[in-house]
């Protein structure tokens, strides 16, 4: 008996296997994206600066010890840390829900029965029974659950990735900025130097009667305006600090930094790699992507719950009313319950439509997250091919616009020129020097945007 037991039990176990080996549905297929040839008309070579790690590009020894600090405590990087750990198991869950499930059941009930008060009676039950349930995965419903959990989990990691991307841009930036803020600060505190050595030449002037008392006068006021751009740069500076403090999962204190150069050496040319390479660089497009899987696998889920389902329970064991003859009294079970859904009131199907609308705005989603790929990597390129441009007009200016006050302060000492001439030039090279330091940050920034925008960053 025992052996006829185990050859249906064996039997049931195969078929159900065969008739679980068909996942019906649309399996997925990467949309049609129609790249464009190239990235940068200059260069076609399949490397990359997004290959490279980032203390490659950023070799700034006390930039690199903030991003590293970071990536081990920047809040959202733990925060995606954490949601990695929850997906993978729920993974584990779903891959859990394919198989047979395994309990054992213990039972005991002792009763006492007195009906009318004239005597008691007995009515104990003891129970020992191991149990298997499976749901047969007839259409691949399980399987589409299987898949939607293996691409969330999957997504999680890109995300964690396209973050830690960000941050490390992000940090690179803000230290930057933070050192420019430096440099035009002293700058700014050079120039309220030089205006107050202005304001007192005015004073001399014109109390030796060489000069108008409005000229004075507007001495006092080029001083006074000066200094008022000292205390909104130290606020910047402050706000600043506060917000690199806060990527490095760190409380509001002083940021150790390095002076601006006075130049930023560009290569003529940087590796940007071809356009079907970006899509698997950056992590941001393959998290999108693995969005666009699990709603195809919710479709799947969807479709397939249309269909009957069947469960197979077995129970094996032993069955008393004595506890002492509980082993000696076997008792099995087996059953199959096959579920069709008939009449939900339109639910199953409107789910079905909701899940494929779904997946058309995933693939809409998609596709925007390329096309904002390749927008920020046309404009990363476009940046870096004109920082150099841009950098030397403005260094230019800066030197004919020191000339120009050299000049112009010697004419005034003279006498030749007036006052109003003299702050002319003053203006004009103060300007010069904040957007010749402006250009040599925006130098090191486009390196910033570039590297991010061909996925750079992330890699271990």
């Amino acid at each position: 008996m025992k052996l006829n037991l185990t050859y249906r039990m064996l039997s049931i176990l195969l078929a159900a296997t065969l008739l679980g080996s068909c996942q019906i549905g649309k399996r997925y297929t990467r949309p049609e994206l129609n790249l464009p040839d190239t990235l940068d008309s200059l260069s076609v070579d399949t490397m990359s600066i997004g290959d490279y790690p980032w203390e490659e590009v950023y070799t700034d020894t006390t930039l690199q010890t903030l991003i590293r600090k970071t990536l081990a405590y920047n809040k959202d990087m733990q925060i995606a840390a954490a949601r990695v750990k929850e997906l993978a198991a729920r993974k584990r869950i779903e891959i859990g829900n394919m198989l047979p499930q395994v309990g054992l059941r213990i039972y005991a009930e002792r009763e006492r029965e007195n009906y009318g008060g004239d005597s008691y009676s007995q009515d104990d039950q003891f129970d020992l029974k191991g149990t298997v349930n499976w749901e047969i995965d007839l259409w691949g419903k399980l399987r589409w659950a299987k898949d939607k959990s293996v691409a969330d989990f999957l997504g999680s990691i890109e995300n964690q990735r396209a973050l830690k991307m960000s941050l490390v841009a992000e940090v690179a930036q803000s230290y930057f900025e933070l050192v420019a803020l430096d440099n035009e600060l002293a700058i700014v505190r050079q120039t309220v130097d030089a205006r107050r050595e202005s304001l007192h030449l005015a004073r001399i002037r014109y109390e030796g009667g060489l000069t108008s008392e409005t000229a004075f006068r507007q001495a006092q006021v080029e001083l006074a305006r000066t200094s008022t751009l000292v205390p909104d740069l130290e606020r910047q500076i402050t706000l600043k600090e506060n917000d690199i403090a806060f990527l490095t999962g760190d409380y509001p204190h002083h940021i150790r930094r390095t002076a601006l150069p006075e130049d930023v050496l560009l290569p003529i040319s940087l590796p940007v790699g071809l356009p079907s390479t970006l899509l698997e660089r950056r992590p941001d497009v393959r998290q999108a992507e693995q969005a666009l899987i699990a709603a195809n696998a919710e479709v799947g889920i969807a479709f397939t719950s249309l269909f009957p389902s069947l469960t197979l329970n077995a129970s094996y064991g032993g069955e008393s009313d004595l506890l002492s003859e509980l082993l000696e009294s076997p008792w099995y079970l087996l059953s199959a319950n096959l579920l069709q859904p008939v009449f939900s009131w339109g639910k199953n199907r409107a789910r079905l439509k909701a899940e494929k609308a779904a997946l058309e705005g995933a693939t809409h989603a998609y596709e925007k997250v390329v096309l904002n790929a390749f927008k920020e990597a046309y404009n990363a390129i476009a940046d870096f091919n004109k920082s150099k441009e841009i950098y030397e007009t403005r260094l230019r200016l800066e030197q004919a616009s020191r000339s120009t006050l050299d000049l112009a302060q010697l004419q005034y000492i003279n006498g030749v020129i007036g006052y109003m001439d003299l702050l002319d030039a003053q203006r004009g090279y103060l300007d010069a020097q904040i957007g010749l330091s402006n250009a040599v940050r925006d130098k090191q920034i486009t390196i910033v945007h570039l590297y991010k925008a061909l996925g750079g960053g992330w890699k271990e």
